[in-house]
């Protein structure tokens, strides 16, 4: 790969690890950039380095402490404003506040777009993110977006994995608005589709209603974009194996791992669960059913092609949008 020039890559507190290995895929330094704490917990960034007229990527999940690493980015954006870089493009592997994306209820916020106007008047010129949690958030901002799919990752592994046309595997869907990431998942591996139609009476409560398709004998790959607490693809891995599945496993793109989330899928009935790093995994929350997949090497290639001027969708030529 021919040297990149004009491009700087900087990394928040969030996700330091990531950053590092972005621009080691790119053979490029991590820039120099400090973020502390003032006594009273006021976030202080400075720019250790020239980045005047050049091309500017700040990595930064807004995972949790996701107030902070937030309210991090928006600082960083408005130091290298100020420090008159040319370009700068917001790389978000995981967009917080993504579930906020809609009113539910009367004089709730809808906080996806909140987040997605701050980062605009903080300076940002581009986003960058991976598996957003609604699609309609692309139309939150004013600027161009770059949605990232990790679904060819994940099914890249299951393909290796020997999972590609076999007649006791099926894909399952853990809602209704996941239907197109599962559905693009069993095009890959050439298999059906089943639904889990669920409610959920409070955030972080669930409840099965119904199981569509056919899952009696078969090996059970529920994919989804985000786990957090774990009690959803739990309760639902639960129901597939009342129907008489052989073994659940679950995939996800962002392990959000609220709480004692990684010790509840340990001890529970699934057999194994794949998700990528987007978010840094603490090592006592990596537990032995876990399995990470590298998500740099993504994000490295779409920053290529954006400051080359070249395509982005065509890392996802035969994945369709919307899943």
């Amino acid at each position: 790969m021919a040297k990149l020039t004009g491009i700087k890559i900087f990394g928040g507190n969030a996700h330091k690890v990531l950053a590092q290995q972005v621009c080691d895929y790119l053979d490029l330094p991590l820039g120099k950039s400090t973020s502390t704490r003032f006594a009273d917990g006021e976030i202080r960034v400075e720019v250790n380095e020239s980045a005047r007229g050049d091309d500017v990527y700040i990595i930064q999940p807004t995972c949790a402490p996701t107030n902070d690493t937030l309210m991090e980015l928006l600082i960083m954006l408005d130091a290298f404003r100020r420090a008159s870089a040319g370009q700068i493009t917001v790389v978000m592997p995981y967009y917080g506040y993504a579930r906020q994306d809609k009113k539910v209820k009367p004089r709730e916020p809808i906080s996806g777009r909140l987040v997605a106007d701050l980062i605009q008047a903080a300076g940002a010129h581009r986003v960058v993110a991976v598996d957003l949690h609604a699609e309609q958030i692309q139309g939150f901002f004013n600027i161009p977006v770059d949605h990232l799919y990790a679904g060819p990752i994940i099914g890249k592994f299951y393909e290796e994995a020997g999972y590609v046309g076999k007649e006791d595997v099926v894909v399952v869907s853990p809602d209704v608005s996941g239907v197109g990431r599962a559905r693009n998942l069993a095009e890959k591996l050439k298999c059906p589709i089943t639904l889990i139609a669920k409610r959920r009476p409070e955030p972080n409560k669930v409840d099965i209603v119904e199981i569509i398709g056919a899952v009696e004998g078969k090996k059970c790959v529920i994919i989804d974009d985000m786990v957090d607490t774990g009690g959803s693809v739990i309760i639902g891995a639960e129901a597939l194996l009342k129907m008489g599945a052989t073994s659940v496993e679950v995939a996800c793109t962002h392990p959000v791992l609220s709480a004692n989330a990684s010790q509840r899928i340990q001890d529970s009935v699934l057999d194994r669960f794949i998700c990528l790093d987007t978010l840094p995994i603490p090592s006592e929350r990596v537990v032995p059913k876990m399995q990470v997949l590298p998500v740099a090497p993504l994000i490295a290639e779409a920053i290529k092609r954006h400051h080359m001027n070249e395509s982005v969708s065509e890392l996802f030529s035969t994945w369709r949008s919307g899943g």
